[in-house]
């Protein structure tokens, strides 16, 4: 079929049509298909107690002996009826007689020239603190810093005392108290030499990125008089100890004493005069004399069997310990924290105060141990390891032990 002029002329405005509408494709196919993305800036923000304060005026500084949280708010500018009434608005939190001089606070404050008071926080100590926002009506709350904990190591060779070894190698010299509880059944820290060695994994705790104190120490190795003394801490069951290479357990069974004293008044024996009843009769007990109140501590870990007035003895706990062991207090001004028959108890634990209940004629700690149920003395008494590392735990003791003095050995 022939065609027309005017269907040629159609054909040819559609062609046409076409190619531009493909060269204009393929020339701003850059501008169509990939946009420009235009870089973001990034905000940089001060954050402090979670409280962004680069548009605010801050004021640090410390409480001056004398001044308390009133006097400090009022030179701040604090409106006088909320100064007369903060005993109200920190009900529950904290306690505004405890404010001490040295500790640090933080005045946050507009920075418009008129100084208004927004947040104010005291720190209580390294981590927790007390935040006073000011913006609406007073709200108090108290908080606590992030505390990171990370792993560290420390060596050293003693040439005066382990507590200057310490100082020198730049380590709080709490670590010398830590070790020092760590190895007391198996070294005396006072005959240390010099040449004496020690390598310790621990814990620091840090705060804002300055270290606070230690943690726990994971591990360690003491060189004393040529021969090397392992520490790793392992938890068996519910309990947590130090074990040596071997895995027993540095800890004895026993603390040496249940509490701090004085002097010892009364020794073990078999025909004492009694204070009171002015007749003899046996005292199968130490008599410590200390002041009323003194806490009074298990020997060791335990249940408890009986914590009750029983006659003559006043207040008394009775505890059951291993391999046949167990231990009277007697003559208790009270009971400690939840103890009661049943409870279980762990070495070095509160279970009273001392008192003068019973027949007593002042204050003191009637102390008793007996081996299946014979009375024995308790200063002439042996104690016994404390639990080894159990079979059902050797492996995986093993594998930690071997792991800490591989790590141990890399230090120098």
């Amino acid at each position: 079929m022939a065609l027309t002029k005017k269907k040629i002329r159609w054909f040819i405005s559609v062609a046409v049509l076409f190619i531009v509408s493909l060269a204009a494709l393929v020339i701003f196919k850059d501008f169509i298909f990939e946009p420009i993305v235009h870089p973001v800036p990034k905000i940089s923000q001060t954050i402090e107690y979670g409280i962004v304060t680069d548009s605010m005026k801050i004021d640090r500084d410390e409480v001056k002996s004398g001044e308390n949280l009133g006097s400090i708010f009022t030179r701040l500018g604090v409106d006088s009826k909320i100064v007369g009434s903060l005993d109200a608005y920190t009900d529950g939190v904290f306690d505004i007689r405890k404010l001490r001089s040295g500790n640090t606070y933080t005045a946050m404050m507009s920075n418009d020239g008129k100084n208004k008071l927004n947040y104010f926080v005291y720190a209580i100590n390294d981590t927790s603190y007390v935040l006073f926002d000011f913006r609406d009506s007073l709200h108090v709350h108290k908080d606590a810093k992030e505390v990171v904990r990370s792993l560290k190591s420390v060596s050293g060779e003693i040439n005066s005392s382990l507590w200057v070894t310490m100082q020198k190698e730049g380590v709080d010299p709490n670590m010398a108290v830590a070790l020092a509880n760590i190895y007391q059944w198996s070294i005396d820290f006072y005959a240390i030499q010099k040449g004496d060695a020690f390598k310790v994994i621990y814990e620091e705790l840090a705060v804002d990125g300055k270290p606070i104190s230690i943690g726990e120490i994971h591990s360690a190795v003491f060189m004393h008089n040529g021969k090397e003394y392992y520490a790793h801490r392992y938890t068996q069951g519910n309990i947590t100890d130090y074990f040596d290479d071997k895995g027993e357990n540095l800890r004895k069974e026993f603390l040496k004493a249940p509490l701090k004293f004085s002097r010892i008044t009364s020794k073990f024996s078999n025909a004492r005069m009694h204070p009171i009843l002015r007749i003899l009769r046996p005292h199968h007990g130490v008599d410590y004399a200390a002041p009323q109140g003194t806490p009074v501590h298990t020997i060791g870990n335990g249940t408890v069997l009986k914590a009750a007035y029983s006659g003559g003895a006043g207040r008394l706990v009775s505890i059951r310990h291993r391999n046949g062991y167990t231990t009277s207090y007697m003559h208790l001004a009270g009971f400690g924290p939840g103890i009661h028959a049943g409870s279980s108890v762990s070495q070095g634990q509160v279970i009273g105060y001392v008192g003068s209940s019973g027949l007593s004629t002042g204050s003191h700690l009637d102390f008793r141990v007996y081996k299946n149920n014979v009375a024995i003395n308790p200063l002439k008494m042996e104690s016994p390891p404390a639990l080894p590392v159990m079979a059902k735990y050797k492996a995986s003791f093993d594998s930690v032990r071997v792991m800490y003095e591989k790590n141990l050995k890399l230090i120098k």
